[in-house]
């Protein structure tokens, strides 16, 4: 995107105090990126202006760009944002090896539906913006690709836990469904933005066991699940 007169300088000095008008009681850096998860997903990416963006986070915009050098960095931080816990949970998940594989996924789907659609913004509407093929959200993509294949990785362990002998079939569709389902959610939540999303997250994540073929895994209760 070539800079234009909305995108203005990039960040260069000290930002003036008095400029700076927040709203909340947030970090200005904060504040920019509430003011921009809502304008994207209420106007749109495209319809939204950097100037936009800093009259509704309450502050010039010559201010903003002290904080982001644009829209582009906007919505990366947004969009990462939306993967990074999930991540570190992953990761800390299949260290766990302590505890049967399946609960271990259960437990990742049902926090990644808590941060999809727990979140004020449809943020997971973002994903589907032709600007997210870019080269500047290659980090974003990257970030995506590992969960999934923390997912991947959970899912054939688990698979082997309730098949000894062996049988992966179908491994990767599985794993396809199984992502496809937790990125899925959030349409289908903010069809019914009233449903408790604590119980909505627990009843994808058993979804997403029945999707895998690991159901009978977890024959007992798994912690913090619902009845």
């Amino acid at each position: 995107m070539s800079a234009g007169a909305d995108e203005g300088p990039r960040r260069v000095g000290r930002p003036r105090a008095d400029r700076l008008r927040p709203q909340s009681g947030r970090p200005p850096r904060e504040e920019l990126l509430c003011a921009a998860a809502e304008l994207f997903t209420a106007r749109g990416y495209a319809a939204t202006t950097t100037r936009a963006v800093a009259e509704r986070a309450g502050m010039r915009q010559a201010t903003m760009y002290h904080y982001f050098g644009g829209k582009e960095e906007l919505l990366a931080e947004l969009l990462e944002s939306t993967v990074a816990p999930s991540l570190v949970l992953g990761r800390q998940l299949l260290a766990d090896s302590g505890r049967p594989a399946a609960r271990r996924l259960w437990e990742l789907c049902r926090s990644d539906v808590l941060l999809l659609c727990g979140g004020p913004y449809d943020l997971g509407a973002l994903y589907l913006l032709p600007e997210v093929r870019g080269g500047r959200f290659a980090q974003f993509r990257r970030m995506r690709g590992e969960l999934k294949g923390v997912y991947g990785m959970l899912l054939g362990a688990a698979r082997a836990d309730a098949r000894p002998a062996g049988d992966r079939a179908g491994l990767a569709i599985r794993n396809d469904l199984v992502f496809g389902l937790i990125e899925g959610v959030m349409l289908i939540h903010r069809s019914a933005p009233a449903r408790p999303v604590a119980v909505f997250a627990e009843a994808t994540a058993d979804a997403a066991l029945r999707i895998a073929g690991v159901e009978a895994a977890c024959r007992e209760p798994v912690a913090g699940s619902a009845s």
